[in-house]
């Protein structure tokens, strides 16, 4: 099925601390993000660009879409390859770099998926199904860095 899909969410910046931006300590990086149905997300940015650290940041947004994404991404490929899987864990770390204009980019991020499969003979075939979900994971590619993968397929 080929279509288009399209995303709404409501952002609204709560960090108004009376002044609004009158300078740059004056204010709260505080951001509160709805979408219709959804528990709201208390985010801000990251504790070195005066963030709360308690609170998602956009960083660790992007992080986590792209782990979810190739999860996804992989359970499908399992199932269509008759993989089971048992369980799925990733420990992904990504690296931004500043550029010092005051941006900065993602360099790279590497995925470290620990994937459990119910017998010994479905491994190839768990190891072979990265391949397949990295080539299905709309988020990994609409990214322009490299998304590494360090997976281990192990059997219980």
């Amino acid at each position: 099925m080929i279509g288009e899909h399209r995303y709404r969410l409501h952002s609204e910046w709560t960090g108004n601390r009376g002044t609004g931006t009158s300078g740059y300590r004056d204010y709260d990086r505080s951001v509160t993000i709805s979408v219709a149905g959804k528990p709201e997300l208390q985010a801000s940015s990251d504790k070195p660009f005066r963030g709360d650290p308690a609170k998602w940041n956009p960083e660790d947004l992007l992080l986590a879409a792209l782990s979810e994404c190739h999860l996804l991404s992989y359970l499908h490929a399992c199932v269509t390859a008759g993989v089971v899987v048992v369980s799925y864990e990733d420990e992904a770390t990504g690296r931004m770099v500043e550029d010092g204009r005051g941006g900065g980019a993602f360099a790279e991020v590497t995925l470290r998926p620990r994937v459990v499969v119910a017998e010994a003979a479905m491994i190839p075939a768990a190891e072979q199904a990265h391949a397949q979900a990295r080539e299905w994971c709309f988020i990994a590619n609409s990214v322009n860095f490299p998304v590494h993968h360090a997976a281990t397929v192990t059997a219980r």
